[in-house]
C-alpha cells in the first residue's frame, strides 16, 4: 500500500512538475478558426488572382499589395483570436496566461516564424514568388515543433505535417496554393477539432 502511495505522489510530481514548465492553456478553438480565417484569405487572395486575368499566380502592383494585407489581416485575426480563447481557457482552468512557461513558448515560437517571414520578404522583393507558400509552410512547421517542448506536446505532429506539405510544395512549385491551403487552412481546422476535443472538451 505504501509503495502505491509512494509511486502516485512520484507520478503527480511529475505532473505537476511538467505543468509548471509546459504553457498548456492553448485552445484547440483557436486553430480551428485560424482555419477558417485561412480559408476565407485563401478565397479572397485567389479570387483577386483570377480577375487579374493572367493564367498563372502572378502576383504584383495593386494585386500584389492586396494579398499582403490579406496575409496580414488572416495571421491578425488568428494571433487576436487565439489570445482571447487562450486568455478564457486559462481563467477557467484557474492558470496565469502570461508566466515563464508562456514566455518561453512565444520565444521559441517566434525565433524561427520571424526568421522565416523575413527571409520571405526578402525574396519576395527580389520578385521571386514561387516558393513563398512552400517556405511559410516549413519554418511554420519548424516554429511548432520549437514551441511544442514548452507547450502541449502534440501540436509538434502539426509541425511535422507542415513541414512535409512545405517540402511537396516546394517539388511542386505550381501547385503552392494549394498546399497552403491544406496546410494553413483544412490541417488547422481538423487537427484544432482534435486537440479541442481531446483537451478542452474532456474538461468540462
Amino acid at each position: 500500500m505504501e509503495s502505491r502511495d509512494y509511486l502516485k505522489d512520484i507520478s503527480e510530481i511529475k505532473d505537476l512538475m511538467n505543468k509548471s514548465s509546459r504553457f498548456i492553456s492553448l485552445s484547440g478553438l483557436s486553430g480551428v478558426m485560424a482555419g477558417i480565417y485561412a480559408l476565407i484569405g485563401a478565397a479572397y487572395a485567389y479570387w483577386s488572382v483570377s480577375n487579374s486575368h493572367r493564367e498563372y499566380l502572378i502576383l504584383d502592383g495593386l494585386v500584389f499589395k492586396l494579398i499582403l494585407l490579406d496575409l496580414f489581416l488572416v495571421a491578425l485575426f488568428s494571433v487576436l483570436t487565439a489570445i482571447f480563447l487562450t486568455t478564457r481557457k486559462a481563467k477557467k482552468n484557474g492558470a496565469k496566461v502570461w508566466d515563464a512557461s508562456s514566455k518561453r513558448l512565444l520565444i521559441n515560437f517566434l525565433i524561427p516564424l520571424l526568421s522565416g517571414g523575413l527571409y520571405i520578404l526578402i525574396i519576395l522583393g527580389n520578385q521571386k514568388y514561387g516558393q513563398t507558400g512552400a517556405l511559410m509552410l516549413i519554418f511554420y512547421g519548424l516554429a511548432l515543433i520549437n514551441a511544442s517542448k514548452y507547450s502541449i506536446g502534440d501540436i509538434k505532429y502539426l509541425g511535422f505535417i507542415e513541414i512535409i506539405l512545405g517540402l511537396i510544395s516546394a517539388l511542386l512549385p505550381g501547385y503552392g496554393f494549394w498546399f497552403w491551403v491544406l496546410g494553413f487552412g483544412l490541417m488547422h481546422i481538423i487537427y484544432g477539432t482534435w486537440m479541442h476535443f481531446k483537451y478542452d472538451k474532456a474538461k468540462y
